[in-house]
């Protein structure tokens, strides 16, 4: 008898498993699709929409360029088992969006904007939530503190990892930290003045280093992310913010965390020991240490990370189920 009970237990704890379900809005030219997951005893829970973070990154927090990680996966996943809905979503003109534009090189911070306050209207519309959340990691940071400030309804936003200075600023601090761009930074340092001004960078003879990172098919995006400030987005936002950073991420510094608290005093700052920028525990102190996190797709979370965001959302969600809806 005692076997039969532990069977049937388990049978209806795998019956009670969150899973993706695919959905879409439109897009300039296509789709915009994203993986939408909601706790199974509760289907009117708070949601978070999770707003990737630069590069190629997919709705799951992988990109091609080695970042294997799966960082919102396992998010989406432990914020089900804590009550917590989420949408994870490609960026326009990437995987499983590609078809809403013919060139992602030639989207704007402000294209993100207008797709997050799509996306918003499909959490309250579609699916009948009425408090919505907004998860910003690293660059998404950015973009979720201005969706904040132009889309009603935001009940509140995390920033994971995301950086409290401009682009140029971060970038040059970046190249900085690293002794072996020395020989580099004259040139590196050059370009990002040109953009910064709005201008146009001739790479044809710098290092082939500075001719990935500066690649005139994305000097318009960075010139747009570089007339932004996140100290002074964050200073006008009326919800709720918990800031989120790991002490050892070596792309986004403790500073930012605490220029972007500075902005606004009554946000929450949590600071993670042998935390990287990936929201993953490092075991050790080198960059080889760190960096090896970012292709390992079986290493979990750090402990704190899910735990601290479920806390924050439900102890600051107050929405009624009649706000959904509401624009």
């Amino acid at each position: 008898m005692i076997t039969i009970i532990t069977v049937c237990f388990s049978f209806f704890s795998f019956l009670s498993v969150a899973k993706d379900e695919t959905v879409t809005v439109s897009g300039p030219l296509g789709p915009l699709v994203g993986s939408y997951r909601a706790p199974s005893t509760n289907e009117q829970a708070p949601v978070a929409l999770v707003i990737p973070g630069s590069g190629p990154t997919d709705r799951d927090g992988n990109n091609p360029l080695g970042i294997r990680a799966s960082t919102y996966k396992y998010l989406a996943k432990e914020l089900a088992q804590a009550g917590i809905a989420s949408l994870r979503i490609d960026k326009r003109g990437l995987f499983g969006s590609h078809q809403a534009v013919t060139d992602p090189n030639q989207v704007i911070v402000d294209d993100y904007v207008a797709d997050t306050k799509s996306w918003i209207t499909l959490l309250k519309e579609k699916k009948g939530h009425a408090c919505i959340w907004l998860i910003g990691h690293s660059e998404g940071g950015l973009v979720a503190l201005k969706s904040a400030a132009k889309t009603p309804g935001v009940s509140g936003i995390i920033l994971m990892a995301s950086p409290g200075y401009p682009l140029d600023v971060i970038l040059k601090k970046q190249l900085s930290d690293n002794p072996a761009n020395k020989p580099l930074l004259n040139d590196a340092f050059r370009i990002i003045d040109l953009l910064k001004a709005g201008k146009k960078a001739d790479i044809s003879a710098v290092h082939p280093a500075l001719k990935q990172l500066f690649a005139p098919t994305i000097q318009g995006y960075l010139t747009d992310l570089m007339q932004y400030d996140p100290a002074a987005l964050i200073a006008n936002i009326k919800q709720p913010v918990l800031i989120l950073q790991g002490e050892q991420d070596i792309q986004v510094s403790i500073d930012d965390a605490r220029q972007l608290k500075k902005a606004l005093p009554i946000a929450k700052l949590v600071l993670l020991p042998s935390v990287d920028h990936l929201l993953k525990p490092v075991n050790g102190k080198s960059r080889a240490d760190n960096l090896a996190t970012y292709g390992d797709p079986d290493l979990a979370l750090a402990p704190k990370v899910s735990g601290t965001i479920a806390d924050f959302i439900l102890s600051n969600s107050r929405c009624s189920q009649s706000d959904a809806g509401k624009s």
